[in-house]
């Protein structure tokens, strides 16, 4: 019971990191929009189509190359494009096509947007279209730059203080900087507050791993680590709901971060992990959490500290006999996962798995919106389709073993990427579709990655060899929004580039031996 109540309370916050990982998929939307009028309009011309106002033609609109003609209340007539605007120097009368003299203008009046689906984003309230463009794509990029740095910083900093004061601080600040982002008055104070919020998230998600690990009893700790993921997807299933109720940007994040807020309230409560306690040489306080655990659980046999501690002094003793250079132990750093070729091609798939799991993750998730058909209704299957997956996940790891199921999903979501670039665009539902089968077979390839590397590796260096690992695949969340840019060059681009990744990996996959039921290596 006390397991349960801890699992659950801790897993609840990881919602928020979905929420604040995936919520700029909404925010920073970009609308239709052309420039600025230097006066009052009388009446507006989109190709055969007149109407009394810019508003009514937004139905109309189909391509950015479209241009809108417009009639000042001076006689003055003007050409509207997204990034410019020319007045006709002869205005006889008002037609769409002019072959006459223009003189172009920049937008210096600021520009019009489709309010029609969004009232408010963070590109229409900075104007981050045209030359300002690129700080529009900075946005995802630099928030997940700040999930790299955060997950570097607040892993090392629980081992030092531990991992209950880590989760009170990254919790509290999810709330605090969420909150502070909808107040924000420019857009390089609201990257920079992102930037901050990208840290405590990452921050929270890394530390509550550890946390409900070091808690929950061997029996169900592939199946506890496994659907941490489930609640990340969660996050992203409220944010597709909130992006359907609220259309203006800052209410918007305001909503997102008020869901952290029962956490928050209760996460004081939370114990230090016995583990962390006894590593540290605080008994007392490791005896304390144990009793409030027999205690929760009903157990009547009494658990003593000393009693564990002396058994493991014994063995640490046996162990200390005829070696007695423990110190070497102790100086290990990167370059030992590329000791000798056997090891180091082990390490070069582990890292590139873990990039790729990543990279596609992102790529389906980030790209929904861009399906066509109802965004929200895409974002919101793409993050419900991984609540099976991790079930198939803990099932196949433990049925087939961690090698025969990562190496199928893995050529699996290759073909997927390859399948999809022959559908026809205008079959919408037959596209989302095969998106979610691809977030479903990349889902399970990402979601045992974390164990199967911790069982590929020696003791000495297991530690070494995740963090390495989780620091390439924050690698790859940083490239996969660069990378679903790259749709604008051609629309398939972000899928061939993850489908290429997915095959090599799932090749390479081949040479790593399978780890179930193996003991696990300590040299």
């Amino acid at each position: 019971r006390f397991q349960a109540c801890i699992y659950f309370a801790s897993v609840f916050q990881a919602m928020s990191c979905g929420i604040h990982y995936l919520a700029s998929v909404f925010m920073a939307v970009t609308p239709n929009f052309v420039c600025g009028i230097p006066g009052n309009v009388s009446s507006v011309l989109f190709y055969n189509s007149s109407k009394s106002s810019i508003e009514d033609i937004w139905t109309l609109w189909t391509s950015t190359e479209n241009y809108i003609v417009v009639q000042l209340e001076n006689g003055e007539i003007w050409e509207l494009n997204q990034c410019s605007r020319s007045r006709r120097e002869v205005s006889l009368e008002l037609a769409y096509e002019y072959k006459g003299n223009k003189s172009i203008f920049s937008c210096s009046d600021g520009f019009l947007y489709d309010d029609t689906k969004w009232k408010s984003t963070v590109v229409t309230q900075w104007d981050l279209v045209c030359d300002r463009e690129w700080l529009a794509k900075l946005i995802q990029p630099t928030f997940m730059l700040g999930v790299l740095i955060g997950a570097v910083i607040f892993g090392d900093i629980a081992d030092r203080l531990g991992r209950k004061r880590v989760i009170w601080f990254t919790s509290a600040g999810q709330f605090i900087f969420g909150i502070s982002v909808a107040f924000t008055f420019d857009y390089y104070s609201f990257v920079i507050v992102r930037f901050l919020l990208a840290m405590v998230s990452s921050g929270y998600l890394v530390v509550a791993f550890v946390y409900v690990t070091e808690f929950v009893g061997i029996k169900a700790r592939t199946w506890a680590s496994m659907h941490v993921h489930a609640f990340f997807a969660m996050g992203i299933m409220i944010v597709a709901l909130v992006g359907f109720l609220v259309r203006t940007w800052w209410v918007y994040q305001i909503f997102l971060s008020i869901a952290t807020l029962p956490f928050v309230l209760c996460c004081w409560m939370l114990p230090e992990t016995p583990f962390w306690l006894l590593s540290e040489k605080r008994y007392e306080d490791a005896q304390k959490v144990i009793n409030i655990m027999a205690r929760w659980n009903k157990v009547s046999t009494p658990c003593k500290v000393s009693e564990l501690c002396s058994v493991q002094q014994d063995d640490l003793v046996d162990g200390r006999t005829g070696d007695n250079d423990t110190s070497s132990a102790k100086k290990h750093n990167i370059l030992d996962l590329f000791c000798n070729w056997h090891i180091a091609r082990r390490t070069i798939t582990v890292w590139l798995i873990w990039f790729t799991g990543s990279l596609g993750y992102y790529v389906f998730s980030l790209s929904s919106v861009s399906l066509g058909g109802n965004e929200y209704l895409n974002l919101f299957l793409i993050g419900a389709v991984e609540l099976p997956c991790y079930i198939i996940a803990c099932i196949g790891m433990d049925k087939l073993g961690r090698r025969n199921t990562l190496i199928p999903f893995l050529i699996l979501s290759a073909l997927i990427c390859v399948l999809i670039m022959f559908i026809p665009q205008d079959f919408n539902i037959l596209i989302i579709l095969a998106n979610m089968a691809g977030k479903f077979s990349i889902g399970v390839a990402f979601g045992l990655i974390y164990l199967y590397t911790a069982e590929l590796y020696p003791t000495i260096v297991r530690s070494l060899a995740v963090g390495s690992g989780s620091m390439m695949c924050r690698v790859g969340s940083v490239v996969a929004p660069f990378c679903v840019y790259l749709r604008s060059v051609w629309i398939f681009m972000p899928l061939l580039l993850v489908g290429i990744m997915a095959l090599l990996s799932g090749i390479l996959t081949i040479m790593l031996p399978e780890t179930l039921g193996k003991p696990l290596t300590n040299t």
